[in-house]
């Protein structure tokens, strides 16, 4: 059964051959993808190895976690499943972002749900014939 452990903290400009080369001092075995940014192409920040076994799972993380890899200290920790529906290359950071991710929308619902409908714009494309509706209305109710 694989493994897949979440590699944080990488550095904007990176290969995956040299993530790949890092690891394989460690085990030549181990898979690894870094994520990145679908307009630049330059790494997001992080990546992911897959091992083999809980055994080497927990050999990567002692070893690995808090290296300094082009002076920075990674983050190794396992990654947690995706999510249905999320982005492909929103992987899965730690989850703790995810939950925070749902946390914000389920107050911006809140938030719009219990604005007051006065202070609610009309989308700009509607504008107009909205205009031309209360004008109709208004000759409506002034005629009755």
């Amino acid at each position: 059964m694989s493994i897949r452990l979440y590699v944080g903290n990488l550095p904007k400009e990176l290969e995956r051959q040299e993530l790949a080369a890092l690891f394989a001092e460690f085990d030549e075995t181990l898979t690894t993808k870094i994520i990145t940014d679908r307009k630049t192409g330059k790494c997001r920040g992080f990546g992911f190895v897959t091992v083999k076994s809980e055994e080497q799972a927990d050999q990567v993380i002692e070893k690995f976690d808090g290296f300094l890899f082009k002076e920075t200290p990674l983050k190794i920790e396992r990654a947690q499943p995706r999510e249905k529906g999320s982005e492909e290359g929103d992987e899965a950071a730690p989850a703790a972002s995810n939950s925070n991710r749902k946390k914000n929308n389920s107050k911006a619902k809140k938030a719009a749900a219990t604005t007051e409908p006065e202070s609610v714009q009309p989308d700009p494309r509607w504008a107009q014939e909205l205009e031309k509706l209360k004008e109709l209305l208004s000759t409506q109710t002034a005629n009755s």
